[in-house]
């Protein structure tokens, strides 16, 4: 049978002249492009609430047929940081030792990594980003969810500027396979790992490759009237 159908709210929101828009989006642009990958961190306590605020507007998303199917596994505790690390290098190693193509360590090479994963142990928070491919119902049975991919990349998007906002920094670490995450989580069945994201603060020394993004010519096609 038919899920009942939401019942709809009016909306509204603050609009802006065209004067405000090109001043905010501007602004709003200067201070994402700030924005980077960081592999140095503090080992600073950053408060739970903060890390939680960040989560929940990550959770704000959107997402196919509004199934929400992502888990955020919140981890401090040391002796599961030094576990994942331990998996996770392993897991490292073996994909510099041979796995990855020349052509990827060549492209790799001017970033400067490695299979050395210590802002595991130091971030004070990990965060798991999981996807849920389907919904386990009370009975056992199934519940597809959709787009998942497409819904937690664009949940991770947020993720990430919440932490910016929050004057955090972070990395996108994706171990390559990762079922050895949900395995150490104990997650549920219908969860697979999706990005490991160390947060905290950017250590005083750290340092980050002198990169140029894309400009507007490279990234934009334009089909006007």
């Amino acid at each position: 049978m038919a899920e009942t159908k939401h019942p709809f709210i009016p909306y509204s929101r603050d609009e802006y002249s065209a004067e405000e828009m090109i001043e905010r989006s501007k602004s709003f642009y200067d201070w994402a492009d700030t924005r980077r990958s960081v592999r140095d961190f503090e080992s600073t306590p950053v408060p739970k609430e903060v890390m939680e605020n960040i989560i929940m507007t990550a959770s704000t998303a959107p997402s196919g047929a509004h199934k929400q199917p992502w888990t955020f596994c919140l981890i401090s505790n040391a002796d599961l940081k030094a576990k994942l690390r331990a998996l996770a290098e392993e897991e490292e190693k073996k994909s510099y030792g041979g796995r990855m193509s020349d052509v990827w360590l060549k492209d790799l090479e001017p970033l400067g990594t490695d299979w050395v994963k210590e802002f595991i142990d130091i971030a004070p928070w990990i965060v798991i980003v999981m996807k849920r491919p389907y919904e386990l119902n009370e009975d056992g049975t199934k519940h597809q969810n959709y787009y998942v991919n497409e819904s937690v990349g664009l949940a991770a998007g947020f993720l990430l500027m919440a932490i910016h906002n929050a004057g955090l920094v972070a990395l996108t670490h994706t171990p390559s396979p990762m079922n050895f995450i949900a395995k150490a989580l104990g997650r549920p069945e219908n969860e697979r790992p999706f990005l490991l994201i160390p947060v905290g603060y950017a250590a005083k020394n750290a340092e980050v490759p002198d990169l140029a993004r894309k400009t507007k010519e490279q990234v934009i096609e334009y089909y006007e009237e």
